[in-house]
């Protein structure tokens, strides 16, 4: 395992994990979505027919493309006070990475805010525009001060 693989959150063994599998597949099947104007439930079933779902944590892909989608309006009218544009003048990438994290960070209180903002990162650099990934992690950092607030003064509590 060379160097980079070890310090990846995401990779085992130069791998990815199951975990984010399924969140890149997530992202994919949002910009889908996004573009398309499809139901998310026929994309989910799309891509278990298209697409090596063995290797990805099928159940969470489904839970996160199917959460979006039925928590959306929600999920955008919070995202829009944090944004310096409309919600749709952000790129189609950035806006499937926001709307994937907010989702997580909203409605998935097992995950660490971290690992959903390391996650998130990660995704707009591998897929979105040059410097994506500095504008994606601006936004949520100041979403994490709403809706992880409890979480984020338990990281900063001085140890004992």
């Amino acid at each position: 395992m060379n160097k980079q693989d070890k310090d990846h959150p995401r990779k085992v063994g130069g791998q990815f994990t199951e975990r984010a599998r399924a969140r890149r597949r997530a992202l994919q099947a949002l910009y889908q979505w996004q573009i398309t104007g499809q139901s998310a439930e026929i994309i989910v079933r799309q891509f278990f027919e298209e697409q090596d779902m063995s290797i990805a944590d099928s159940e969470y892909f489904k839970d996160l493309v199917l959460g979006v989608e039925r928590e959306a309006a929600e999920i955008d009218a919070a995202l829009a006070p944090l944004l310096d544009r409309q919600l749709e003048h952000v790129d189609a990438i950035e806006r499937a990475v926001l709307r994937l994290a907010a989702f997580e960070l909203k409605s998935r209180m097992d995950i660490p805010y971290r690992v959903v903002l390391n996650e998130a990162i990660d995704l707009a650099k591998d897929f979105g525009a040059e410097g994506g990934h500095s504008y994606v992690n601006g936004v949520l950092a100041k979403a994490c001060t709403f809706w992880r607030a409890a979480e984020l003064s338990e990281h900063q509590k001085p140890a004992v």
